[in-house]
């Protein structure tokens, strides 16, 4: 009888430890998608508007937000995605602002592939975690510490650096890409303001139902004024329909990868997966766009990947140590559109 017993121990262990593997399997799986989805993003956009005769970051962003928001609106008609009941008065105030700060997050950032590379690029996004800090004791979401203020400090030290080193420095670029941050960086505070505290928990199908109409329409000012007499005067635009709806496409997908990975990892993996995306990035962009990119650069980044990991380290440590606050709403991380961590983007 104890030698059955122990059987069925030893075939329930090994069921089990099936089932944790499958679920290591599949969480990589989803984190793999999503890091190639967030680089398939970026390198389009930056072909598309440096190189394949379409310089208009604007438009190019009304296209993804117009693809976005038609795809989510049928997702929730078709009851793929349960949606959440919002009145106007509600949607004005917790909604209307984090779409005006992601319009000029994907403005911006958008605009800045046309004067810095790839590379560089990503090497300035090392900023975005300590700006949303900043962000964050500034609104008061989060609370100083001179320990975080040193990596604050280190990190700004290494993006400094790397920006010295640039061979191909371009000032209007750094000031779009830093504008960009900027805008993410309050987005995602507020979202955590407007949205979580309030008890509010949109998925991504309900966020893009929500903002990307909103972000389509605020962008409809700068398109008007900006682009559009340019483009009309443009002999030399070329339109590439397929590479728009393919760069909006794989802009959906990169949302619905955060769809699957929603409960799947921990932020702090999520934190080491941006990273990974972020060096890969550099290679790729060296590799396919051939960007120069100096030893001091890659010193500087450095110095500012490991202020960002050591911060990383530090948030993650403090929240399990200490213990969560009595507030209802459970979720931990804000939701944002083409972005996972504190690094969305996926961004487009």
């Amino acid at each position: 009888m104890s030698g059955g017993r122990e059987r069925d121990s030893e075939a329930q262990g090994h069921k089990h430890s099936g089932t944790q593997w499958k679920a290591v399997i599949q969480t990589y799986s989803y984190i793999f998608l999503w890091i190639t989805l967030s680089a398939t993003v970026i390198l389009i956009n930056k072909y598309v508007l440096a190189f394949a005769g379409f310089p208009y970051p604007v438009a190019l962003t009304l296209v993804h937000m117009a693809f976005c928001s038609s795809l989510a609106f049928i997702l929730i008609k078709l009851g793929v995605s349960d949606t959440v009941h919002m009145d106007s008065g509600m949607y004005i105030r917790n909604v209307l602002p984090i779409a005006a700060l992601f319009s000029g997050t994907l403005w911006m950032g958008n605009a800045a592939y046309l004067y810095l590379s790839v590379a560089f690029i990503q090497m300035l996004k090392a900023m975005m975690p300590i700006t949303v800090f900043a962000v964050g004791v500034f609104l008061g979401t989060e609370k100083y510490s001179f320990t975080y203020a040193m990596n604050m400090l280190v990190v700004a030290i290494g993006v400094a650096a790397a920006s010295y080193g640039e061979l191909n420095f371009n000032l209007l670029g750094v000031i779009f890409q830093g504008g960009s941050i900027a805008t993410e960086s309050f987005r995602l505070v507020l979202i955590q303001i407007l949205l979580q505290q309030q008890g509010i928990k949109l998925n991504p199908v309900t966020t893009l139902y929500y903002i990307a109409p909103a972000c389509f329409v605020f962008l409809c000012v700068p398109f008007s004024v900006l682009e559009m007499p340019r483009m009309i005067h443009d002999e030399a635009l070329r339109v590439n329909w397929l590479l728009l709806l393919g760069s909006a496409a794989a802009a959906f997908a990169l949302n619905m990868s955060v769809f699957l990975l929603i409960g799947k990892s921990s932020a702090l993996t999520m934190n080491i997966a941006g990273v990974v995306k972020d060096w890969l990035l550099i290679g790729l962009s060296v590799l396919m766009f051939r960007s120069p990119v100096s030893q001091l650069q890659l010193i500087g980044y450095g110095v500012a990947f490991l202020g960002v990991c050591w911060y990383n380290y530090q948030k993650a440590t403090a929240h399990v140590i200490k213990p969560p606050p009595p507030v209802e709403d459970d979720e931990t991380r804000p939701l944002s559109s083409g972005s996972v961590s504190s690094h969305h983007h996926g961004r487009t």
